[in-house]
């Protein structure tokens, strides 16, 4: 092997290696105990376990990868409506039926995260940088920026990018002559695969690309009238292809069963703020929590951007560097209406002060399919945009004289020393009940009986009941559960939570708040059991978490009668019809 290619291939594995470190140091505590930490946001984590354990069912037990009826029996989930990521889990199976969910999610997140900056350096190292100390500053920032590692703590579905790099280098490669079939072909199959990643972020990269197309065509349109034909037919292939590919699964994201519109919160409840651009992120040495709440979004895992003073500067001394480039300056202006899209309809200081101004771009709130974007999440692609400038700057001041060259590089150290990540908070989760851990439940229920888990599942409350059903990767059904579906179908299907409440929901989500029982028109007894028999019931299991559990107990006692104990937990099985 000649020695520029073996130094090339060191090179190469170096920086793979690092990545993986960096991902392994940042997601720390959570392998520390998979099954028995969380991170921070942990009704998204219980969500994500519940993701990998379809995964595993749909390989390993044949269950549909769109439609799961595992999950809130009888009426199931529609899961190319939620954030199923199912590119993700379907090839993580052998690891969830191995090992289990928990580790599936330790192994989601930190391959999100290194495998996104690897995914970054591959291209920039191979087609679009001459120096690789360059392209490892960019797949660094683009894996292990700030809004990326937010995410990472609870919804690594945001943080796993590593298809976008190939999208954007198919898309680049649409103006070359010849080929164009097969191009369009690949790219095709590339958007394909990223709506099973996730299909947001497919979204936001088709806005970034189409704003970059768009403002470069304006400052370069007699190359578009030469490149334009070309570029048009292989993406025309491109969307073609993808929309077979995607035909069935969009049709029962938005047509099947358990479909929904819009989303069970207003988008730009949460948005970026104007100081938390320059502002230091909890997840760095520099960051401070206290600091980040107080500029965030109102939501940690919303934090998307954060890049710090340093780092701001060198954005734009980048752009300084790059603007003779109409593709970097184009590139710059997307990103730059990207940030914008991100403060919502009002610029806002910090969490709790809002400027006079309106953000000119506020309307895309209402608009449709757009509308489905949580705001803050517009600047993940400023974010990247970010990234790619300054690799491409820093290629460029690679050919500068030491004098320029070495100030560039200073000034990059500067900006990304006091970003260096801590490992990521953890919490414990609350230990899986005996009941579960060693199959007891097992003789309490047969054929497709579900297990009524009390809490019931649910938005921040009985997040409990579906980690354990997850972790057992759904070895018994179970009703409820955390995903967004229909509020109350067929009359009303805008997005909710959760499926309607029942009667029984009504009285125990009073029993939690309150500790009493809400006046009741009907029998509770018979409405009860009749709520029990629509869920498939064979087992109730009270845990020991739910608050006021005395009266819960007493209320489950009087319809169902004395309970069993085992453990902390209390047990009624549920008499036949």
């Amino acid at each position: 092997m000649p020695a520029a290619s073996a130094r090339r291939a060191v090179g190469d594995v170096a920086a793979v290696l690092s990545y993986l470190l960096l991902a392994a140091w940042v997601m720390r505590d959570l392998w520390a105990a998979p099954a028995g930490q969380v991170l921070y946001n942990p009704d998204d984590h219980g969500f994500f376990l519940a993701m990998m354990a379809h995964g595993e069912r749909v390989v390993y037990h044949g269950e549909s990868p769109f439609y799961f009826t595992r999950l809130n029996v009888p009426t199931g989930v529609n899961m190319m409506a939620n954030t199923s990521v199912l590119a993700i889990s379907l090839p993580l199976a052998p690891f969830t039926h191995a090992f289990g969910p928990a580790v599936a999610v330790a192994l989601m997140a930190t391959g999100a995260l290194a495998g996104t900056a690897t995914a970054w350096w591959w291209v920039l190292r191979r087609h679009l940088l001459g120096s690789g100390p360059a392209a490892w500053i960019g797949g660094l920032w683009t894996g292990f920026a700030p809004g990326y590692l937010a995410h990472a703590n609870g919804q690594p579905n945001l943080a796993s990018g590593f298809v976008v790099p190939f999208i954007v280098w198919q898309v680049i490669r649409l103006r070359e002559p010849g080929r164009v079939l097969r191009r369009g072909l690949a790219l095709g199959v590339l958007i394909a695969l990223q709506a099973f990643v996730g299909e947001e972020v497919l979204l936001l990269l088709a806005i970034t690309m189409a704003l970059i197309a768009v403002s470069y065509a304006a400052m370069r349109w007699r190359e578009t009238l030469e490149a334009g034909p070309r570029f048009l037919a292989g993406l025309a292939v491109a969307v073609l292809v993808a929309g077979l590919l995607l035909a069935y699964p969009l049709y029962q994201q938005f047509r099947g069963p358990g479909h929904y519109t819009g989303l069970p919160f207003p988008v730009g409840t949460a948005a970026t703020t104007l100081r938390s651009v320059a502002a230091f992120p909890r997840s760095a040495i520099a960051g401070s929590a206290a600091r980040a709440w107080e500029l965030g979004a109102g939501s940690v895992t919303e934090e998307s951007v954060f890049w710090g003073p340093g780092a701001c500067l060198m954005i734009l001394v980048s752009i300084a560097v790059l603007w003779r480039s109409a593709a970097a300056r184009a590139t710059a202006l997307a990103g730059l209406v990207m940030l914008v899209l991100s403060f919502g309809t009002r610029f806002r200081l910090d969490s709790s002060t809002t400027t006079a101004a309106g953000s000119p771009l506020g309307f895309v709130t209402r608009v449709p399919l757009l509308d489905l974007v949580t705001t803050p999440r517009y600047a993940l692609a400023s974010t990247t945009i970010a990234g790619v400038l300054m690799a491409l700057a820093a290629d460029r001041a690679h050919g500068f004289r030491w004098f320029a060259r070495v100030p560039y590089w200073i000034g990059i150290a500067l900006a990304f020393v006091p970003l260096f990540p801590k490992p990521l908070l953890t919490s414990p989760a609350t230990p899986m009940p005996a009941f579960f851990a060693d199959g007891t439940w097992r003789s309490y229920v047969h054929g497709d009986q579900t297990v009524v888990i009390v809490p019931l599942p649910n938005m921040r409350t009985g997040r409990t009941a579906m980690r354990i059903a997850a972790l057992n990767t759904f070895a018994f059904p179970m009703p409820r559960g955390y995903f967004v579906g229909p509020q109350n179908p067929p009359a009303d299907d805008r997005g909710s939570w959760s499926s309607p409440p029942r009667f029984t929901v009504t009285v125990l989500d009073q029993l939690r708040l309150t500790g009493t029982v809400p006046p009741a028109s009907v029998d509770l007894r018979q409405a009860v059991l009749a709520d029990l028999r629509y869920w498939h019931a064979g087992v109730v299991v009270l845990l020991p978490d739910m608050p006021h559990q005395a009266a819960v107990r007493r209320v489950l006692a009087y319809v169902l009668g004395t309970p069993e104990s085992y453990g902390d937990v209390a047990v009624w099985r549920v008499p036949p019809t």
